[in-house]
């Protein structure tokens, strides 16, 4: 008996101290997996990634394609990225082939790969937090973090932002570590590869931490020059390789972005954006706790005026979204998470019981907005749904001929990539600039298109997306409004498509 409660008591010791060194993990782990399996497909501002990796696990060396050189956007991007995530996923990549499962479960391993690299990131700047804040306000990190949507819904997407955010974690991690040249050689990594932007992060944590003469401008120069010449030369080689002509990205989207100020024409924010819009609903109840914690502990104040100038600097530029300033939420994160635990610690003293109960509801608050937020973006990418259903459902009309679908602009910014077809009878084109009058006057035997009504075609079934958020006085207080985005047009002159059951569009 003695033996057994021994055996019992020791597997209850491992037990913990697995839970105590990678539960946290597991919680946040768990809650990305959840999101890529809830919500799997990808938008405009993952395409070239998600594109490149797929053509990278499928094509290989085949460069000629590759789907970059007939869409090459706007400005190159690095395909750095997308090789290290490429070599990351591949042998589970080779597994789903031989199971002959379709590729859009290799876009769950892709995701899923990606969205590991960026936890561990976060986990080591979480130990850090833990050996210099202490234990409580690592617990309240992860919880902050997990009650929020944004960080761990975006970061298995392979966005550019994403990518430079995991190099930003190692270099919080450093900065708290007190290497302060190792910090500074991620942030120099994550600028000349991944954003540019970062510059703005890079440069107040560099001169804060000269003028605390925590580092030397001679051993910078000394210790960052090497590395930023080589990122310079990996970026240049491989990226000049890839797209066939002498490039360095980032250094195309500095001068797109701020020098030629062409970002504006995808829409502007007010200067006080980020302040009164994109970090209150990344940050939801740590949004408050940020200055208190500043308050409380002057020892975080010299992590977060950088941080703070970064959005502000950031503020400057006229195009605005949330995903361009992620990058501070973490470290804005752990400002609140010392305020919170200040206020547990103290929780039975008076004057502080309140505080703490306040801070409670608005954690539980956070849980229901991060809901709504989850519902509104599963509903969020319409062309990915269409072409799933359109798989499903058009088989059992034609199976011996090629079945050519047309996906237009707008459904392939919103859910559709190469991970999303299939093989034959499938064929696929994104052919731009087709007059909707020319239509009828083209063989595809379908059409996922944004307008409703096409000559020639039959309008067989329409998906919504999330459109709006209404208010109302009543139970529930929050309705998503979905409207009809994409529609799927057949080909009147097939006879299979005329006389199958099709739901039809309303």
């Amino acid at each position: 008996m003695e033996g057994e409660r021994d055996t019992d008591e020791a597997m209850a010791t491992k037990s913990l101290k697995f839970f105590e060194r990678f539960g946290w993990d597991l919680l946040l782990g768990s809650i990305v997996a959840f999101y890529v399996f809830a919500v799997p497909y990808t938008k405009v501002e993952e395409s070239f990634n998600v594109q490149a990796t797929h053509d990278i696990l499928y094509h290989q060396h085949h460069l000629r394609k590759y789907d970059h050189s007939e869409f090459p956007g706007v400005v190159p991007r690095t395909f750095i990225g997308a090789l290290a995530i490429s070599m990351l996923t591949s042998p589970i990549v080779v597994g789903l082939h031989l199971l002959h499962l379709p590729k859009i479960y290799s876009l769950f391993a892709v995701r899923l790969v990606l969205g590991c690299i960026v936890l561990s990131t976060l986990r080591f700047f979480r130990i850090q937090i833990r050996r210099k804040f202490g234990y409580v306000v690592e617990v309240f990190f992860v919880i902050l973090t997990a009650l929020q949507f944004h960080m761990l819904f975006y970061c298995s997407r392979p966005l550019p932002n994403i990518l430079a955010l995991a190099l930003v974690n190692m270099a919080y991690g450093f900065w708290l570590k007190d290497s302060y040249y190792e910090a500074l050689k991620c942030l120099i990594f994550a600028t000349i590869v991944f954003r540019c932007d970062m510059l703005l992060l890079l440069g107040p944590i560099a001169l804060g931490l000269l003028l605390t003469k925590s580092i030397s401008l001679w051993k910078v120069l000394k210790c960052c020059t090497g590395p930023a010449l080589l990122c310079i030369g990996l970026t240049v080689l491989v990226d000049s390789v890839m797209w066939g002509k002498f490039v360095w990205p980032e250094f195309e989207v500095l001068w797109f972005n701020s020098v030629l100020n062409r970002s504006s024409e995808w829409g502007t924010h007010s200067f006080h954006w980020y302040f009164t819009s994109a970090l209150p609903r990344s940050l939801l109840a740590a949004y408050p706790l940020v200055v208190l914690g500043v308050l409380l502990d002057r020892r975080i104040l010299s992590y977060i005026l950088p941080v703070f100038m970064f959005v502000f600097l950031y503020s400057k530029l006229p195009h605005k979204e949330l995903r361009f300033i992620i990058g501070a939420v973490p470290m804005f994160n752990l400002s609140a998470s010392i305020a919170a635990s200040r206020l547990y610690n103290n929780r039975k003293k008076a004057g502080w019981k309140m505080l703490y109960l306040i801070v409670f509801a608005s954690l539980l608050a956070s849980m229901g907005c991060s809901f709504i937020m989850f519902m509104a973006s599963y509903d969020n990418y319409p062309g990915g749904y269409a072409l799933k259903a359109l798989h499903q459902n058009a088989l059992k009309t034609n199976q011996k001929h090629d079945l050519w679908i047309h996906i237009d602009s707008f459904s392939a910014m919103n859910g559709i990539s190469r991970f999303s077809e299939r093989d034959f009878p499938w064929r696929y084109s994104k052919e731009e600039n087709i007059a909707i009058e020319e239509f009828r006057y083209r063989n595809f035997t379908f059409l996922l298109n944004e307008h409703s009504n096409i000559d020639g075609f039959r309008c067989l079934f329409s998906v919504s997306g999330f459109s709006r958020i209404n208010l109302r006085v009543g139970l529930p207080p929050i309705i998503l409004i979905n409207e009809p985005k994409v529609f799927i047009h057949g080909n009147m002159r097939s006879q299979a498509i005329m006389h199958s059951n099709w739901t039809g569009c309303h």
